[in-house]
């Protein structure tokens, strides 16, 4: 299981690279407007996706810094968000690089930030949430791109397996 989940790790790092690319040919104006996303413009988006982790990262972990709410905006220059969400991929990369199989079968609670109620789950499906969340709004980041007349990128997770770095998962 450890495995599995080590791939998604690297995979998300992979098409977040991607992504913040094709953002980074963007210029200030593209990179805010609300083009009608869920959180508006790619600034926005992308900010949710940080945002995200490190939320459920301090749930996982008890350590690290966790927004109060799901639209924050940590940064609004794509290049600190861009350092941001690097080390957030080497930290997810490394701890679940760290996860025995206990771990990964076993349980945790947390307060949610939507309704702040208390839940307690299985480690494994959250993490599977995790990575599934980070897919669903890059989904959302590459029609930002194709509604801004920019070309779509490939981020499925078989083009990562035909990768140097994703072959080993393959």
């Amino acid at each position: 299981m450890r495995q599995h989940f080590m791939m998604f790790a690297a995979y998300n790092q992979w098409a977040n690279n991607r992504i913040y690319d094709a953002a980074a040919e963007l210029d200030e104006e593209e990179l805010s407007r609300d083009v009608g996303a869920f959180f508006g413009s790619m600034m926005g988006t992308l900010n949710h996706l940080l945002t995200a982790d490190r939320i459920w990262m301090k749930r996982f972990t008890g350590e690290g810094d966790a927004p109060t709410t799901l639209d924050a905006i940590l940064y609004r220059a794509l290049p600190g968000l861009r350092m941001a969400r690097e080390a957030e991929d080497r930290r997810i990369i490394d701890w679940v690089g760290g996860l025995g199989d206990k771990a990964l079968t076993g349980r945790f609670t947390y307060m949610t930030v939507s309704d702040m109620r208390t839940v307690s789950q299985r480690l494994a499906p959250a993490l599977d949430h995790v990575f599934n969340h980070q897919t669903h709004h890059r989904g959302q980041v590459h029609t930002i791109l194709t509604i801004l007349g920019r070309p779509s990128l490939g981020l499925d997770l078989m083009l990562f397996q035909r990768t140097e770095e994703g072959r080993a998962f393959a």
